[in-house]
């Protein structure tokens, strides 16, 4: 793979993973700003990740049959405009349907970046340009986060959009076309479902998601009206959660390639565990602060570990797999979202104790996704 292909596909990365994670950072001020509900506003994060997931379906197989450069170019610009729309908004459903956009426009780039890795990089070193790629979207996740509590959170989205619009300019220039080996456009999920490995995989991916957003997308409300910490140190905490994870996608890579998959997946899901049930003890900001650098650290090893799985899977279904890692990874973690909202709105330590069972339950079953193909 050319280095500047490569460089191109993380910051494409970059820009789309800005304003995901802070996101939930946000929706207290939000909510202040409109006068609205928190859980109101809370919609956000599900509105984004529902049309993420189901336009990711599409662009896997689309990249098969239409040049993948075209692809990408409508892609970012719409994506920059869909979050200029939400940073400029002035009512609350006009916010609801950028982040929707967003969303559906998003949804082509880790697709798009797991095939060329699948393509163009030797399966011994793989796990290492995953951790590199998603590497940098944790970077930007974390400036994201950094600057919600520092800045208004309608720069937020602008911050993308500028950003968007000049890596336009610049892909337009640079990103090679990937025209060779183009086919027809054609589906072949059916196909891929009919391997038990990508079943087991994709059951575990549908399943650690859900249970990951349904308490990392309402930490922020949690640390807010629970702990009454203000926004600055929501955000801060939240952004541990991302610094950890840039280092979790760079050596849970290293390890994915030196270990094996599953082990730093069990490594990871061990950790989340540990996590979520410290969350029941209303710790102070300091132990808090360490349990969001493992929380991190354990969702990012997951993450690196899965990902790097599927470039492992046949040629014949990698583009489906790379869009089934997207689209079941946001649909469920929608779902997710919306599940915890339910669940939180009655009772923190229900949740807590509800979605930690569940990965309790996932780690002690996981001799059941034995990922071998």
């Amino acid at each position: 793979m050319r280095t500047s292909t490569f460089i191109i596909l993380c910051l494409e990365g970059a820009v789309l993973s800005f304003n995901v994670a802070a996101a939930a950072a946000l929706i207290p001020s939000i909510a202040s700003d409109f006068a609205l509900s928190q859980f109101i506003v809370g919609k956000i994060v599900w509105l984004y990740m529902l049309p993420y997931g189901l336009a990711a379906f599409f662009y896997g197989p689309l990249v098969r049959a239409i040049d993948a450069r075209k692809v990408e170019l409508y892609c970012i610009f719409l994506f920059s405009l869909a979050n200029l729309l939400a940073g400029l908004s002035r009512d609350i459903n006009i916010l609801f349907i950028g982040r929707f956009l967003m969303g559906l426009f998003g949804a082509s780039v880790i697709p798009l970046g797991l095939v060329l890795i699948a393509r163009c990089v030797e399966k011994n070193r793989r796990g290492r340009f995953i951790g590199i790629f998603f590497g940098s979207t944790f970077i930007a996740s974390l400036s994201g986060l950094f600057l919600s509590g520092l800045v208004h959170w309608r720069l937020i989205f602008i911050i993308p959009a500028v950003l968007g619009l000049f890596l336009w300019a610049v892909m337009y220039v640079y990103l090679p076309s990937f025209k060779d080996g183009l086919e027809g456009f054609r589906f072949g999920y059916l196909r891929a479902f009919k391997d038990k490995t990508v079943i087991r995989i994709f059951i575990y991916i549908f399943l650690i998601s859900l249970v990951y957003h349904a308490v990392q997308q309402w930490l922020g409300v949690y640390f807010s009206t629970q702990l009454l910490l203000n926004q600055f140190t929501i955000s801060m905490l939240l952004t541990l959660t991302s610094l950890s994870g840039i280092f979790g996608e760079l050596w849970g890579g290293h390890l994915a390639d030196k270990l094996s998959r599953q082990k730093v997946i069990s490594m990871g899901i061990l950790v989340m565990v540990i996590c979520i049930f410290s969350l029941l003890l209303k710790l102070p900001v300091v132990l808090l602060g360490l349990v969001m650098v493992l929380w991190g650290l354990g969702w990012t090893f997951n993450h690196v570990g899965l990902a790097t799985m599927l470039t492992d899977l046949p040629n014949e279904f990698l583009n489906e797999a790379a869009s089934l890692n997207s689209g079941i990874r946001f649909i469920s973690g929608g779902i997710g979202a919306g599940l915890g909202g339910i669940i939180m709105r009655e009772s923190f330590n229900l949740g807590f104790i509800v979605f930690g069972l569940g990965l309790f339950l996932l780690l002690f079953f996981n001799k059941i996704f034995k990922f071998k193909h």
